[in-house]
């Protein structure tokens, strides 16, 4: 009898485990990246009316060409390659989200590559398209771009020599 007890909670535990690990489909509320890239954005996310209507389903960067481009997230390469005659890069991350980097030139990642967030995945080949999509819907990333937040730093009256600055924050939100 034991024996068979602790295989169903084996089991059971195997299976809320394998739950677990599988991607979400769901956006993470803590979810907070660094931009791609380092330029204004020209051109907000507008979400289109219909599936053929018009509307920006990302993020336009107003980058000059030869702008570095940066990984938001760890994820797989599941796409390299020309699209209309504009070269895109999309990443499945750990979640399941396909991160698009969109107007880029000199990558040299391919398809199936692993990709850590924080590796240039390309340069800019003028102005930067970002976009991110949970299976095929497309979804805002302006609420995961987070702006780095300097501490203020006290600088000594008396001449005496000043701390070194601190490493900048990541913060989402308000």
């Amino acid at each position: 009898m034991p024996n068979s007890r602790v295989r169903r909670r084996l089991s059971a535990a195997v299976i809320i485990v394998s739950c677990l690990l599988q991607p979400s489909t769901v956006v993470s509320a803590a979810r907070c990246w660094r931009a791609p890239v380092d330029a204004p954005i020209s051109d907000p996310y507008r979400q289109p009316a219909c599936r053929w209507c018009p509307g920006n389903r990302g993020i336009k960067y107003d980058t000059p060409p030869g702008a570095a481009v940066f990984a938001v997230a760890t994820g797989r390469v599941t796409f390299v390659g020309s699209v209309a005659g504009t070269e895109f890069v999309v990443i499945r991350d750990v979640d399941g989200l396909r991160v698009t980097y969109g107007n880029i030139t000199g990558n040299q990642i391919k398809r199936g590559d692993l990709v850590i967030r924080g590796v240039q995945v390309g340069l800019t080949a003028g102005p930067f398209h970002f976009g991110v999509r949970d299976e095929a819907r497309y979804i805002d990333p302006t609420p995961m771009i987070g702006r780095l937040v300097y501490s203020p730093r006290l600088i000594p009256h008396d001449g005496s020599a000043a701390a070194g600055a601190r490493k900048p924050k990541l913060r989402c939100g308000p």
